[in-house]
C-alpha cells in the first residue's frame, strides 16, 4: 500500500516540477549568476527602509517565508547605495536593524523602522533615531545600547556589507532577489507578473540547485 501511494505521488510531483520548468524561463524570469548554487538553500533579499517598493513588498516577503521549505534560510541584506539619503545613515539603519535580528524582533521592529519612514513621513538622521523607535516599541533603551556596540552585532554588520560587495554588480536597485547564490529573480513590469507569481517564482527557484 505505501509503495502504491507512493508511485501516486511521485506520479503527481513530476508533472508539476515539469510545470514549473515550463512556466519560469532564464532569462526572461530569472538570471543566472554563478556556476554554483550554495551549499544550503538560501533567499537573500537586497532591500532599502527608504525605499517605497520595498515597503509595499513586505506583505509578499511575509508570504514568501511562509511558503519556502524549512530548510531554506531567508535573510535580508539592507542595502548603503540608495540615493535617499547618506551612505552613513543608511549604515546606522543596517545597525539597528541587526539589534532587531540579534534580539529576535526583526520583523516587528523592521516593520517599525518602515512606518516610520513611509507611514508617519519621518525623517532617520541618526541611530538614535532608531533607538527612540525601539523603546517606543518594547525594546530596553539600556538593552538597546549594549546590543547595538555588541560584538555579536558588528559581526552581523560586517556580514550585511560582505552580501553587498559579493552581489554588488548584480544589484543595482531593490528590492532584488538573489536565490541560493545562483539565481536572480527578474520582476520586469512587462512580463505582467502578478504578486503571487513573484513569490512562486521565488519559491521554485529556492529548489533549484
Amino acid at each position: 500500500m505505501k509503495k502504491i501511494l507512493l508511485l501516486i505521488a511521485l506520479a503527481t510531483f513530476i508533472p508539476l516540477q515539469a510545470a514549473a520548468q515550463e512556466r519560469w524561463k532564464e532569462g526572461i524570469h530569472y538570471n543566472i549568476i554563478a556556476e554554483q548554487a550554495t551549499d544550503k538553500k538560501q533567499v537573500m533579499e537586497f532591500f532599502s527602509f527608504w525605499c517605497p517598493h520595498c515597503f509595499n513588498f513586505e506583505p509578499l516577503v511575509k508570504s514568501m517565508k511562509a511558503k519556502l521549505a524549512s530548510d531554506v534560510d531567508f535573510k535580508k541584506v539592507h542595502v548603503n547605495f540608495m540615493g535617499f539619503t547618506s551612505s552613513q545613515i543608511q549604515d546606522e539603519a543596517t545597525r539597528g536593524m541587526m539589534v532587531a535580528r540579534a534580539l529576535k524582533k526583526e520583523e516587528q521592529l523592521n516593520g517599525a523602522i518602515f512606518k516610520y519612514i513611509h507611514v508617519q513621513r519621518s525623517n532617520l538622521t541618526s541611530l538614535n533615531d532608531i533607538r527612540n523607535i525601539f523603546v517606543v516599541n518594547g525594546v530596553e533603551p539600556e538593552e538597546f545600547d549594549k546590543m547595538a556596540s555588541s560584538f555579536g552585532v558588528n559581526s552581523l554588520v560586517q556580514m550585511n556589507n560582505k552580501n553587498i560587495a559579493q552581489y554588488r554588480k548584480h544589484v543595482s536597485g531593490v528590492p532584488n532577489f538573489i536565490v541560493n547564490g545562483k539565481y536572480q529573480a527578474v520582476f520586469n513590469k512587462d512580463r505582467n507578473l502578478t504578486q503571487d507569481d513573484m513569490v512562486d517564482l521565488v519559491v521554485w527557484l529556492s529548489t533549484q540547485k
